[in-house]
């Protein structure tokens, strides 16, 4: 990614979450054309119950992560520019901890309402989200330097 102004961002036109609301409105309308459901008998208490707690914890994931950036008065908006390199907090076990808990909550949205189709569309949502990760990445090492390169040496990128 040719980067000639780190005071611009990392560039991101949209907010990477859109990837997600994407992916789970195309199956919500193949759904619609082609029922695909996880149970056929409908989601059990186990089924709910592992839906809820990927929820939750996804939830509360991202929040931690959003906190941390708030806390280190850095953006949160991927299309501004990092005013320092976040490491601690959730940072320090995850280089991604938001896109982390987005995608848990994804999935237990999509085990909780019993449905097939968000399963099957993760993996082109995760494709898209590691193209959005690997331009960040780009900027951040464009940022911060070798600062940065020993971070992710010591951080992976999802867990």
């Amino acid at each position: 990614m040719p980067m000639t102004d780190v005071s611009r961002g990392p560039g991101i036109p949209f907010p990477p979450p859109f990837v997600y609301v994407v992916a789970y409105a195309i199956a919500a309308l193949l759904n619609t054309r082609l029922e695909f459901l996880i149970d056929g008998q409908g989601a059990g208490t186990t089924q709910s119950v592992i839906g809820a707690a990927l929820i939750g914890a996804g939830l509360v994931w991202m929040a931690y992560g959003i906190v941390t950036f708030l806390r280190a008065r850095t953006s949160v908006v991927p299309d501004r520019p990092a005013r320092q390199l976040v490491t601690w907090g959730p940072y320090g076990l995850s280089r991604n901890p938001m896109y982390l808990g987005i995608t848990s909550a994804y999935l237990g949205i999509a085990i909780a309402n019993n449905h097939a189709w968000p399963l099957v569309l993760l993996p082109f949502a995760l494709i898209a989200m590691t193209a959005i990760i690997r331009r960040e990445e780009a900027y951040l090492h464009t940022a911060f330097g070798d600062a940065y390169d020993q971070y992710c040496r010591r951080v992976r990128r999802w867990v």
